[in-house]
């Protein structure tokens, strides 16, 4: 099994050479019997075979391992070439080059070259890159180049970009085949040398290449953006199940252990594509069974957050801007002033900041509205406020028809405050009623994990605020207090001749709504069934509770006063 480690390379090496070797410093008196040259000439040559064999298994893979190991070995043999650095390290021989013509030492130092260059095609790997810049220039400074040499670092760079870094190499079997006639061991003297290899034949690693590439593109602009991905491979004779990160544009690994592709950050929303992983090439251009779309996944962006072109540290998005205005501020008093000071909102700040990261027409709208210079005269600077904040939070979560939501909320407990004060207002249903208990329910049910859900939509510290105003306005009212009990009693509803009257009848629908107060029948029959029973002394509240367990803990302590007035007296 091939790995890519230093003991497997050395694994390869016969003791009979590992022993010649590792005597090259000794005394030349105790090694006349030894033919050195063909000992070091058998070194070099295994080691270049086994990079050989080493990066045809990892061909494409952009395995970190293999190219730290590739690249050890190539900096070793080019040491021992002409010294340009400092050794990679004390584990390889010293002194081969005196062995060994510079001929031999050169080819299986291009080969390992070039093998370094097939574990990173498509990559544009920098170091790598750099390694083959220097060999260009080296080759042309030291007059020593020849065909071959040339004809490899050119190969070499070749594979580095293979197909502009969207193509990379296939490790299938007709795959490997192809390289491996592409890097027959043997390099040209000039261009007309055909006799150990036909040089035609460097041009079949087309044959054993796969357009891997993938790039992510802006669903509402269409243009091509980064995005970061998880790509998980599944487990293997040389690794477990692993999942790294990626940006796009990048390059995916093989479909034979592609198993997951997940969009992930804060600034797109996730998907995610499940793969099985299966011993095929790759998809085809145009192929309809293409998960990719021939390469392309396509992102939504969060309104809330900016591209990583325009915004490559994160410093512009919509939470950002906020911070920045608050942390700006440089004494206690300008805070408080900017805290009092609502009418002076920057109109044309916000209205930019709107446009800048929605292009919902709704929104846009509504930014404008609140921002019109005649409301800033108005008095009610609260609901302002309010608007504003709930702006920005639709923004941020990207979901423009909240803002109805929580207008509609937050006005049905002001319509509720406002019946209160006067008696000539146009609500009329319990309606809005219904809707806020299922919105308090459906939170309630999303918190406690009874539902699965992503999160709440609406804010639920906002929600249990709205439940909390409405018990408040309902418990505070003493003529509902009076009707509440002539309906507990007698069953009797207030006449609705006037509109005071009517105002009553409308105050006790909501509070039988919102208490979920049964019929007085129901309530009649569990009084009588406590009195039947048992005696009750000090409160009939837990008893009312076990026989009334949909109604709510305020609405059950009115019947306990209503129905059992002597227990209250007496605990009093």
């Amino acid at each position: 099994r091939i790995c890519p480690t230093c003991d497997w390379i050395q694994s390869q090496i016969p003791e009979v050479v590992k022993n010649g070797i590792s005597h090259l410093q000794d005394d030349m008196d105790e090694m006349y019997e030894v033919d050195v040259e063909a000992l070091v000439q058998a070194y070099v040559n295994i080691v270049a075979g086994a990079c050989i064999s080493l990066g045809m298994r990892f061909a494409g893979t952009r395995d970190g391992n293999a190219r730290d190991l590739l690249n050890s070995y190539a900096l070793y043999l080019l040491n021992e070439i002409k010294p340009v650095s400092a050794t990679p390290g004390n584990a390889f021989p010293r002194g081969i080059s005196k062995y060994v013509d510079r001929g031999t030492l050169e080819m299986c130092f291009y080969l390992i070259i070039l093998s370094l260059s097939v574990v990173m095609a498509g990559s544009g790997d920098l170091q790598v890159f750099r390694l083959l810049r220097f060999l260009r220039s080296r080759n042309s400074a030291d007059g020593h180049a020849n065909y071959g040499t040339q004809m490899a670092v050119s190969l070499a760079t070749g594979f580095l970009f293979l197909g502009g870094g969207m193509r990379t190499f296939s490790t299938n079997n007709g795959s490997l085949a192809m390289l491996l006639i592409t890097l027959y061991p043997r390099l040209p003297s000039g261009p007309n040398d055909n006799r150990c290899h036909l040089q035609a034949f460097r041009h079949l690693y087309v044959l054993a290449t796969e357009a891997r590439w993938l790039q992510t593109i802006d669903v509402d602009s269409g243009l091509p953006v980064y995005a970061p991905l998880e790509v998980t491979v599944k487990e293997t004779e040389l690794y477990s199940e692993t999942r790294f990160c990626e940006v796009t544009p990048c390059i995916l690994p093989e479909r034979a252990i592609l198993k997951r592709i997940s969009v992930c950050g804060p600034r797109y929303w996730p998907q995610q594509v499940d793969l099985v992983p299966e011993e095929k090439h790759w998809w085809s251009f145009g192929d309809k069974s293409d998960p990719f779309n021939s390469g392309v996944i396509y992102v939504k962006r969060k309104v809330g957050a900016c591209s990583y072109v325009d915004d490559p540290v994160g410093c512009q998005s919509l939470l950002s801007r906020a911070m920045h205005k608050v942390f700006g501020l440089r004494t206690l008093d300008e805070s408080n002033m900017l805290a009092n000071s609502h009418r002076e909102l920057d109109s044309e700040s916000v209205d930019h900041l709107v446009s800048t990261f929605s292009s919902d027409p709704s929104l846009i709208a509504f930014a404008q509205l609140c921002c019109d210079k005649s409301w800033n005269d108005r008095s009610d600077s609260d609901f302002k406020e309010f608007c504003l904040q709930v702006l920005f939070d639709c923004i941020s979560k990207d979901r423009p028809a909240l803002l109805q939501v929580y207008l509609s909320l937050y006005t049905t407990i002001g319509s509720m405050a406002e019946l209160l004060v006067k008696s000539d207002s146009n609500v009329c249903d319990s309606l809005s009623i219904s809707s806020l208990k299922v919105a308090l329910a459906y939170n309630e049910a999303v918190s406690s994990g009874r539902l699965a859900s992503s999160g709440g939509f609406v804010q639920s510290i906002f929600l249990a605020s709205l439940g909390k105003r409405c018990e408040e306005i309902l418990n505070c009212s003493t003529e509902l207090q009076i009707n509440l009990r002539d309906y507990l009693t007698s069953e009797a509803w207030p006449d609705n001749n006037n509109s005071k009257l009517q105002k009553d009848i409308i105050l006790l629908s909501w509070y039988l709504k919102w208490f979920s107060v049964p019929s007085p029948s129901i309530i009649k029959a569990a009084v009588e069934k406590i009195k039947s029973k048992c005696k009750i002394s000090t409160s009939a509240i837990p008893l009312l509770r076990l026989l009334l367990p949909s109604t709510h803990v305020s609405a059950i302590s009115e019947i306990d006063r209503v129905f059992f007035p002597s227990l209250e007296t007496a605990a009093l």
